[in-house]
């Protein structure tokens, strides 16, 4: 299946977002057809709030390397790091990726639509085979957090090319069966707490992003290790070196051929 088609299928697309090349390959090696990453776990990778622009440099390092993995990538590309739709356009076409994530906040705050619609036009000209997911952050911001708003937003940036729809923070279950009603592209949600992927493929959604739930996971996961030894608790286990090393090595020989 394309990543286009992924979006229709029998349940909605679980994409897992990664924040460095080991955890790509990790999610690769599980089995799941597309990989996407995460701003906030490659900024917080570098040290770096999210949401500042400030990781283009480290996301496009992070592509360029992980595209060579045998499954769809989707990159996280914050608010494209540019005013500029050309300069957008000219970003996303030389990725390589199938698909790009594109919020429509800056600074913590909703945009004019007319900015990301503009931006996701300019996409849809240069790069017209990446799957655009157009995030709107009225939920994730609390700002114009209805229905009718979203819905509104998501129809702009439908009318300008986008290929799916992006709401995070929405997490109740009347609330995405009526986004799903609402908006004419494929819904995508974050993991909800209490809904399954099945449950939300009924409400109708199409896509659910792990965000960055995998990255702060891992964090808890690695002090929890120290601490179980420091505190004489037994360590839990994990994959083994020999498996992990093989994976690098495995991806080594992928990425020199």
């Amino acid at each position: 299946m394309t990543f286009h088609e992924l979006h229709h299928g029998d349940r909605p697309l679980l994409l897992p977002n990664a924040w460095d090349v080991g955890s790509a390959i990790a999610f690769a090696a599980a089995g799941f057809p597309a990989v996407g990453t995460t701003s906030f776990g490659v900024n917080a990778a570098s040290g770096r709030p999210d949401a500042e622009g400030a990781s283009r440099e480290a996301t496009v390092a992070l592509v360029e390397r992980i595209t060579a993995l045998p499954v769809y990538i989707s990159a996280d590309i914050e608010d494209g790091f540019s005013d500029d739709p050309g300069e957008v356009a000219a970003l996303v076409a030389s990725l390589g990726v199938a698909g790009v994530n594109l919020e429509d906040s800056a600074g913590g705050r909703l945009v004019d639509p007319a900015i990301p619609a503009a931006k996701i036009a300019a996409i849809r000209r240069s790069a017209p085979d990446v799957f655009v997911n157009a995030r709107v952050d009225s939920y994730w911001f609390h700002e114009e957090a209805t229905v009718p708003a979203v819905a509104e937003r998501a129809a702009r940036y439908a009318d300008a090319g986008a290929d799916g729809i992006f709401v995070p923070g929405a997490a109740d279950a009347a609330t995405i069966e009526q986004l799903a009603a609402a908006i004419p592209l494929p819904l995508n949600v974050l993991v909800v707490p209490g809904l399954s992927l099945d449950r939300l493929g009924e409400l109708g959604v199409r896509r659910v992003s792990t965000g960055s739930l995998p990255y702060r996971v891992a964090i808890d996961a690695a002090v929890d290790v120290a601490t179980a030894v420091r505190d004489g608790r037994e360590p839990p286990t994990a994959t083994s070196y020999a498996e992990a090393q093989q994976r690098l090595v495995d991806f080594a020989r992928r990425t020199d051929r």
